[in-house]
């Protein structure tokens, strides 16, 4: 069993677990998160299961109302396990500790190892081997820092991606409405803009996540919902419209950039009214630069836009779809070629295909519907 603080980063554990094993047969992954159907979840745990990924909250009801059987539970890692005490998980995950066999292996992973988590592993495990790995992405990744007037802030935000020439941009804010606001601002100066924040249901944010992660769409506002443990593969530039409020988020948010080994830029923006957030950031890293906004050129050459648009088709792995079946449609209904597609992802009742833009038209031109393994499923551009 694996916990996790957020559904997002549950599923993306899952998702992962799933390719892994993609090899082994018949392995079964099962994430038990809030935010969808409780039901659908009590008859998946009635397949038994060999790898849950769960949240505390959804497991925990599910052990309560006695869905789940942990006595064959031999692993139990909790994931971003600073974060979950943060958000205040740390009598579920004990209550949940005191349901599971006493003999077993436990995992406990934490991007930071301060008072409180010393005592919460010292309290759940026995004889542990410390690990602590290095953060070799702190001198990856390029920061720079700009001290702004809050009326230059969004003006400066098209300028900043193409004189970086950023295809992939993740701009972080504090506040839900911030988000809502900068998008919009964004929207009208003619960018296509995905936001992300606790406001959205699990549906919408499943969706956002992917429609960003496949490139369908170059810009990304989020709040600090997206910031922790989230995997999304070239990420070329990270914003923080607002400063963190400590430095440890700011670790957190930066780290979305330079990931597996690549480098990254990370670029802040701080006001008059910041200046104490920023000596608290600079404090920890030694890499910071100071730069003037004046030195921002913007490249009119360069097009903020995506190169993929997504595809909506309204089955997946419960109508027992794959991968390669989809593929094998668009090439052979919609006369696509292999490298017309992008990355596609297929949920339990619904999948999603990059395509190239300039493709997209041959999808659509005849139907709104498409064949697949001798049946019609709805497609929508999304």
């Amino acid at each position: 069993m694996i916990l996790a603080p957020t559904r997002e980063l549950a599923n993306q554990i899952a998702q992962n677990l799933r390719n892994l094993s993609r090899h082994i047969h018949n392995v079964k992954v099962l994430t038990l998160c809030g935010g969808v159907p409780f039901k659908p979840q009590v008859v998946s745990l009635q397949h038994n299961a060999h790898i849950v990924v769960a949240t505390p909250g959804r497991v925990l009801k599910h052990i309560k109302e006695k869905n789940i059987n942990l006595e064959n539970i031999n692993t139990f890692v909790l994931d971003e396990a600073d974060k979950m005490l943060d958000m205040g998980f740390y009598d579920d995950i004990m209550e949940i500790i005191e349901n599971l066999p006493k003999n077993r292996q436990t995992m406990l992973f934490s991007a930071t190892y301060e008072k409180n988590i010393e005592t919460f592993a010292s309290n759940i495990l026995k004889n542990p081997i410390y690990k602590e790995i290095s953060d070799e992405k702190e001198i990856l990744i390029n920061q720079k820092f700009y001290e702004v007037t809050p009326s230059e802030k969004t003006a400066l935000i098209p300028a900043l991606i193409s004189h970086n020439q950023a295809k992939t941009t993740l701009i972080f804010c504090n506040m839900k409405i911030t988000c809502e606001k900068l998008a919009d601002d964004l929207y009208d100066l003619g960018l296509d803009i995905l936001t992300l924040h606790s406001d959205l249901e699990q549906k919408q944010r499943d969706e956002t996540m992917v429609l960003f992660s496949n490139k369908s769409y170059p810009i990304l506002i989020a709040t600090d919902v997206a910031s922790r443990g989230l995997h999304i593969d070239d990420v070329d530039l990270v914003i923080n419209y607002d400063l963190s409020l400590d430095e440890k988020i700011h670790t957190h948010r930066i780290g979305r950039t330079a990931r597996a080994g690549k480098g990254g830029l990370a670029i802040s923006l701080f006001t008059e009214n910041e200046i104490d957030k920023f000596e608290i950031i600079k404090e920890k890293f030694n890499n910071i630069k100071i730069e003037n906004p004046k030195d921002i050129k913007d490249d009119i050459s360069f097009e903020i836009n995506s190169n993929f648009r997504t595809v909506f088709i309204n089955g997946g792995k419960k109508q027992k779809l794959r991968k390669g079946d989809i593929l094998g449609a668009l090439i052979s209904e919609a006369g696509l070629k292999s490298d017309d597609i992008g990355k596609i992802d297929v949920m339990d009742f619904c999948s999603y295909v990059a395509v190239k833009s300039d493709k997209i038209s041959n999808i659509f031109s005849t139907s709104k519907s498409m064949r697949i393994k001798g049946k019609y499923y709805i497609i929508i551009e999304k």
